[in-house]
């Protein structure tokens, strides 16, 4: 079995020390590195290309969302699952629009964590249910400084539609390819078309679309691609 790999990033040693001590007991995930600071956190994503950085916002030295920045600027296909006592709609916001493959509140259980580090960890976006009923209630439609096109649900077919719809709700290409009566290589070029189209090129902005678009109902527990 191949390990998850999870950088943490706390400012919190406590908080650091208990979310080692919960990932220890699953035997596929492994915590190759703690953060202290936000610089800590960058150095350590490009030392040791974790699957996963788990970080808050809240950083000293260099703040969170910096710190997220530059890790995706370094390496553009890191995953980053935000872990945030802050849920507040500006913060909120702010993170999403970076490109972070999920968000979860802090009073989150131990199992949706690591539940969580495993969908962000297979390419999946994850994202607290409240969260995600945050940005669909503020945003119901398309938004333009997502690189959306407003109406551009329009140009897309149905067959695209329903492809990014199960894609949103968290299904892997396999599943999709299954439910649609499809192969798996088809469900692939639907949904470089569906990028191609709404020139978005990565899994979380399609997610946050489908969100915006109310291509996917807000109350789904989202388990995101």
């Amino acid at each position: 079995m191949k390990r998850i790999t999870v950088v943490l990033a706390d400012d919190h040693t406590v908080v650091r020390q208990g979310l080692r001590a919960l990932l220890q007991t699953e035997n596929d995930l492994e915590v190759v590195g703690e953060a202290a600071t936000g610089r800590q956190a960058v150095e350590l994503a490009r030392k040791f290309r974790p699957t996963v950085v788990v970080m808050d916002v809240a950083m000293p030295v260099l703040n969170g969302m910096e710190a997220i920045r530059q890790i995706l600027k370094t390496d553009p296909a890191a995953k980053i699952l935000v872990l945030s006592a802050h849920s507040d709609e500006a913060c909120v916001e702010q993170v999403t629009a970076l490109g972070v493959a999920g968000y979860l509140i802090k009073h989150t259980s131990a199992d949706l964590l690591s539940k969580a580090i495993r969908e962000v960890a297979n390419g999946n976006t994850f994202f607290s249910p409240a969260i995600a009923r945050q940005l669909h209630r503020h945003h119901p439609e398309p938004r333009d400084r997502l690189g959306v096109p407003k109406g551009s649900v329009a140009c897309l077919t149905s067959r695209e539609t329903e492809v990014l719809r199960l894609i949103a709700e968290g299904q892997p290409n396999k599943q999709v390819a299954g439910n649609l009566c499809i192969s798996a290589k088809t469900v692939e070029k639907h949904r470089h078309h569906v990028m191609e189209k709404l020139n978005i090129h990565d899994t979380a902005g399609l997610t946050r679309y489908a969100i915006a678009a109310g291509i996917i109902a807000s109350d789904v527990e989202l388990t995101i691609v």
